[in-house]
């Protein structure tokens, strides 16, 4: 149902008003965030009486007693239900999107590597990596292709303001901003998060490409694995998240469909070489510190860069591409250090792909993009158990792929392995949608319903 502010955007919002627009001090919750997000509404990102006090076009925001809040103070509880399964239906949208980008950027790249000989592990990984910096820009395009009626100069004003009261949401954990807020900036925060994440990122990204000559590939896929269990290690005392047995019996039936898929078939693995396990303690512990610092990054951005507990689904999935994009800057920009050295020292020659290689790596960075812009929202709107589970979904998905390609067909230990993380991956998802429930009960309890505007 669209409220009344989305009708004002629509409908009501023209280019003479738009433009003549006062600029203002970036604090209003309750209009502010809906003009600057016309793509997806938001559920909330502060009540109108107590946010933000100046109303978008300069006008004193409308009073608590009006007709629009006396309407919504009726079914409080209807709203704020409804913004929960809103919430819920978007993030299982961009998770469908991140298992179709997954598949394909790992076919992808495991064709480059294999059959086309370009195996330039650290610059792959630059490459990919540095393709989330075109995720805020296009999603920027697609909001400006909505609101095209709409004059740039104001389209933009809104779209600064609103991402500016995101970050300095996130940076207080508060959905309230006051006027005191006004002048002090984002940005510091917000370079010193984002520097913290992509090491943790890199570092857990390289350890894979490090590990796998190492060890065996059996080895690799099931400790790489295992950073959902890391995941929600991190989150009980970085997140305040509680010990549930539901979450933890549901992280455990993963960790062990994994491990059926990785070691369930007897026999070497063909491709795994004879030496290929000469450093195969070396190669798990380097894997193992990268499954450890993968759980991190996602449980760090759940608690450094998304927006607090109330925010709207809108507001998440802009600032979570914004996000995305910082990490693909902070790699171009930062990251590209080590390609020199490891040219120079002879690890990994630099070359650019050529013919068929590269076009196939265009095809795999643009999927990757794809693919973490999608998780990013994923754990912004869920949380970083229920995302990393979700991505082990994507070992079965990449073996029916291969067994449509190759025409091999599945092992039992493939199916038996992929059942297993299927039915734990549906068990995490009613125990953390009772969990966003009984937070949402909270919420209304001690704060009253939120918006479920752009705001």
């Amino acid at each position: 149902m669209r409220d009344h502010h989305a009708d004002d955007w629509d409908d009501n919002d023209n280019e003479h008003d738009a433009e003549n627009m006062p600029l203002r001090a970036p604090f209003h919750a309750s209009e502010e965030g809906h003009s600057h997000q016309p793509l997806l509404k938001e559920d909330g990102r502060g009540r109108d009486s107590n946010t933000f006090p100046d109303a978008l076009d300069g006008q004193p925001t409308r009073p608590p007693n009006s007709r629009r809040s006396t309407f919504r103070s009726r079914t409080p509880d209807l709203e704020e239900k409804n913004v929960t399964r809103k919430k819920y239906i978007i993030a299982s949208g961009f998770l469908l999107l991140s298992l179709i980008s997954f598949v394909v950027q790992t076919e992808t790249a495991v064709y480059i590597q294999h059959e086309l000989h370009w195996n330039k592990p650290y610059c792959m990984l630059y490459l990919t990596h540095g393709s989330w910096s075109l995720l805020w820009p296009v999603q920027l395009l697609i909001l400006r292709i909505q609101k095209r009626k709409l004059s740039w100069d104001a389209f933009w004003r809104r779209h600064v303001l609103l991402i500016r009261t995101t970050a300095q949401m996130v940076e207080r954990q508060d959905l309230h901003l006051h006027s005191r807020d006004d002048h002090r900036s984002p940005v510091p925060y917000m370079v010193k998060t984002t520097a913290i994440i992509t090491s943790a990122l890199t570092i857990a990204g390289g350890s894979w490409y490090v590990a796998v000559n190492m060890t065996t590939a059996s080895d690799l896929t099931a400790i790489y694995n295992c950073s959902a269990f890391f995941a929600y290690a991190f989150s009980v005392p970085l997140l305040n998240d509680q010990l549930r047995f539901d979450k933890i019996f549901s992280v455990v039936v993963a960790i062990v469909g994994v491990l059926v898929v990785a070691y369930g078939d007897s026999g070497p693995v063909e491709g795994e070489g004879k030496g290929s396990a000469d450093n195969r303690m070396l190669g798990n512990l380097v894997i193992g510190l990268g499954s450890i610092l993968y759980g991190l990054y996602e449980v760090l951005y759940k608690k450094l860069a998304c927006p607090p507990e109330g925010t709207s689904p809108g507001r998440s999935m802009i600032f979570a591409n914004l996000v995305g994009t910082l990490i693909g800057c902070f790699t171009l920009f930062v990251l590209w250090i080590p390609l020199p050295i490891l040219h120079w020292t002879g690890l990994e020659t630099f070359a650019w792909p050529t013919g068929e290689a590269a076009w196939m790596l265009l095809i795999s960075v643009l999927a990757n993009a794809t693919f973490s812009g999608s998780f990013l929202v994923l754990i912004s709107l869920t949380s970083p158990v229920l995302s990393s589970v979700a991505a082990l979904l994507t070992i079965f998905l990449v073996a029916i792929v291969d067994w449509m390609v190759t025409g091999k067909p599945l092992s039992g230990a493939a199916i038996v392995g992929g059942v297993l993380i299927i039915v734990a991956f549906l068990l995490l998802s009613y125990s953390t949608y009772r969990e966003l429930d009984e937070e949402r009960k909270r919420r209304l309890l001690d704060e009253g319903p939120d918006s479920d505007s752009d705001e």
